[in-house]
């Protein structure tokens, strides 16, 4: 469904609550995403504030001291709310940082939280039946703690009906960027993750960390040479068998390297490329499917339709239709 405050022309408002002992790197992540002007769009996405619900003073790691710049009032009209790590998974959440997020919540706002903000995010009973991740380390207390909520513990970050929850703090960085992605297509997203000096798309269910070291520098350069040049011809035919011949490994020891270097399979990356290609172009252009999948590398229309929406969970139309427009607004 499309979000009325992006139709509607109006930045989307978001609020990130802030408390004693604040995560500040991932309060920095969602003031940098949602907080920023945006000249080189010629309009403003979003508009963010900080609120606080504890009345004494604040203090981060390191001595910070801080204090929210907007009021309550900012809180109840957010579409968005944003909750950073908490203190701690044995502090308990005050009672007001509860009852505000549950009503948030009633009246249809999206809420994120980062790392072990999903903490909050359960103690304010928002979780029963609900899927989530969380930082490794916190994946298993929080399975016992609340066995009602399904963890995903290897995934960078879960969006289930309203609420999205990430894993540690980088990953906050992916599930902000899934948010304007949602709210404004793959295009105006591409703009922002530049603006941060990162690639726009981490699948949501892409490993959290690597369990091996990463390859040594000679191979991790001609595994990123390969990979640049298979996202600027993605309409060739590639295989298991010819990425491997780019880098000069054998295929089993080419996917054994690609897989740790990027979290996940050469032919699940490679697939996620053609399908994250395939959004731009349904949202820049009147290309049609069959053009579309052609221009990509998919075999045909109906692999790219199956493969779109194993990946985006909307069809292709379905995507341009939400999409397109918003993109033709910019």
């Amino acid at each position: 469904m499309p979000n009325m405050a992006v139709t509607s022309g109006k930045p989307i408002s978001v609020v990130a609550l802030m408390y004693d002992q604040l995560c500040t790197f991932e309060y920095g992540i969602a003031a940098e995403v949602f907080g920023l002007p945006r000249p080189e769009l010629g309009r403003q996405l979003y508009s963010f504030t900080s609120v606080a619900l504890e009345k004494k003073s604040m203090t981060a790691a390191g001595g910070i001291q801080f204090k929210a710049s907007g009021k309550i009032a900012d809180l109840h009209q957010a579409h968005t709310v944003v909750i950073p790590g908490w203190r701690g998974a044995d502090k308990p959440v005050p009672t007001l940082i509860c009852s505000e997020l549950q009503e948030a919540h009633s009246r249809g706002a999206r809420i994120l939280s980062i790392c072990s903000g999903v903490y909050v995010l359960a103690a304010a009973d928002l979780l029963n039946n609900k899927t989530v991740t969380t930082h490794w380390r916190y994946a298993q207390d929080f399975k016992q703690r609340y066995p009602m909520v399904t963890v995903k513990e290897n995934e960078l970050y879960v969006d289930d009906g309203g609420i999205v929850t990430s894993a540690g703090s980088s990953a906050g960085i992916d599930a902000c960027l899934h948010i304007v992605r949602s709210d404004y297509g793959t295009s105006i997203a591409n703009i922002v993750a530049r603006r941060l000096v990162m690639h726009s798309h981490r699948q949501g269910n892409q490993a959290q960390f690597i369990e091996q070291p990463l390859p040594k520098s000679g191979e991790s350069e001609r595994l990123a040479s390969m990979m640049e040049a298979v996202r600027n011809n993605l309409a060739d035919a590639h295989s298991l068998s010819s990425m491997a011949a780019a880098t000069g490994m054998s295929s089993r020891t080419f996917q054994r390297h690609f897989t740790h270097f990027t979290g996940v399979p050469a032919k699940q990356w490679l697939t996620n490329q053609r399908v994250a290609r395939s959004c731009e172009l349904l949202e820049t252009t009147n290309l049609s499917i069959d053009r579309i999948s052609l221009a990509v590398g998919f075999a045909s229309s109906e692999s790219m339709r199956y493969h779109f929406r194993q990946v985006v969970e909307l069809s292709p139309n379905q995507y341009r239709m939400r999409f397109a427009q918003k993109n033709s607004d910019k």
